[in-house]
């Protein structure tokens, strides 16, 4: 399982209270506002997903990117984009996040959501529709969730991942680029 953002491959960490925000390299910067029992990506307007810094300056936080230059966001649409700010909420709804970095290579990060125990299946499909890899296939309890997918055996394209949970399908397009 997972202990952090994006594998672990942090690069720089800043906080606000009890917000922690971590610059990764090459997944962009995640939140987390429960002791970081979840992250969150949050890249939304972020051109480089290689962050080398990340400061905190009174209402506005600020990466250091790589080559895209300085990335700044008001800190308040960092802790809105959170899943709660209760570090023991559960989600309010079933969800599944866009995966990151996209476009990848080797390797990127699939994140759902739970409201309830529910039996799912996280698939991976290429672009005729066949099933290349199964992610997740069990029983999991209500929470948030992170699995990495390892596209290092597969050749450069558009792949979909989906997620089943109960009567909640939902689908998304990613891109491998080797």
């Amino acid at each position: 399982m997972q202990s952090g953002p994006y594998g672990g491959q942090i690069s720089s960490l800043a906080a606000s209270g009890s917000t922690v925000f971590a610059g990764t390299h090459g997944g962009g910067v995640f939140v987390t506002t429960n002791n970081g029992t979840s992250w969150t990506a949050v890249n939304g307007g972020l051109t480089d997903q290689v962050v080398l810094s990340l400061a905190v300056s009174g209402s506005t936080v600020l990466a250091g990117t790589n080559g895209g230059g300085v990335f700044r966001r008001p800190l308040s649409d960092f802790i809105l984009a959170t899943p709660s700010d209760k570090p023991n909420a559960l989600p309010a709804s079933f969800a599944l996040s866009q995966n990151y970095p996209n476009p990848f290579n080797p390797s990127t990060v699939i994140s759902y959501q739970l409201p309830v125990t529910s039996q799912i299946s996280l698939k991976v499909y290429d672009v005729l529709g066949r099933e290349v890899a199964t992610l997740v296939s069990e029983r999991k309890a209500a929470g948030n969730y992170s699995v990495t997918f390892d596209a290092s055996k597969f050749s450069s394209g558009v792949y979909f991942y989906k997620l089943q949970a109960g009567n909640f399908v939902q689908t998304k397009k990613m891109l491998l680029v080797k």
